[in-house]
């Protein structure tokens, strides 16, 4: 913000061109987050497979599913936001992301009642870390949205 010499801060002011061009980015960081989750999501399933075979690689990509799902339809929602008539505003991604915890919290529940008897935990908390923590193919190729 630029201070004026009373003191008081001015607005910042975008023209057309500026918000078209970061809401651009927007989309894309995006599509480059849930690329890398699905990414991670993929090596861990793959790892879990290939170590301890077939029901952990099942796990995992149930654990990896549990996070990734609920990611993707959330941020599908912020992408249609982006082409209405308004933007989705702060209030409404807090919501969003507090749905998207809730939904997961209850996949988690879900699978536990369901399959918990043949259920690889460490293969299924591993696949689940693995997608949450999908940014961290970002930042180690500095593509961090």
């Amino acid at each position: 913000m630029d201070d004026d010499s009373s003191g008081e801060a001015k607005p910042l002011v975008l023209n057309d061109a500026e918000r078209a061009l970061i809401a651009r980015r927007s989309r894309a960081g995006l599509f480059r987050a849930l690329a890398a989750q699905a990414f991670t999501g993929m090596l861990v399933v793959l790892g879990a497979w290939g170590i301890a075979g077939k029901d952990a690689g099942f796990s995992a990509l149930i654990g990896a599913a549990a996070y990734f799902v609920p990611n993707a339809l959330f941020a599908l929602r912020l992408l249609l936001g982006y082409f209405g008539p308004k933007r989705p505003g702060s209030l409404a991604f807090f919501w969003g992301e507090f749905l998207k915890l809730l939904m997961v919290a209850g996949v988690v529940v879900l699978v536990a009642w369901q399959w918990g008897g043949w259920l690889h935990w460490l293969a299924f908390l591993l696949g689940l870390l693995g997608v949450m923590k999908g940014y961290v193919v970002l930042l180690a190729l500095r593509r961090l949205p």
